[in-house]
């Protein structure tokens, strides 16, 4: 795997740790005292990121910044898949021109 697609799946799996969550958060909503999960991302020497989990400080609902949060994912996971796509689909054409 190259540079570009290892970004590219730490990317997708940033996203789908951000749609996890959200996901979580909104099937709780309705929970007393229920403390959201949160996602942190930060860069990865090398390129990439890294995705974790916290528990917000304190019990909240945020059901606006939830469903926005699963519209952001879903872009970003299309985002990143595109990007492994077109590696894949350049790939194939240098093996096809080196044939």
């Amino acid at each position: 795997m190259n540079v570009a697609s290892s970004i590219a799946q730490s990317g997708l799996n940033a996203a789908q740790r951000h749609m996890g969550s959200s996901a979580h958060n909104i099937a709780n909503v309705e929970t007393d005292n229920f403390h959201r999960e949160e996602v942190t991302q930060e860069a990865v020497a090398g390129g990439g990121v890294k995705a974790s989990l916290r528990r917000a400080p304190v019990p909240s609902e945020a059901l606006n910044k939830d469903l926005v949060e699963q519209k952001s994912a879903g872009y970003a996971f299309d985002a990143n898949l595109k990007v492994i796509q077109t590696e894949k689909k350049m790939m194939g054409q240098l093996l096809d021109e080196q044939v």
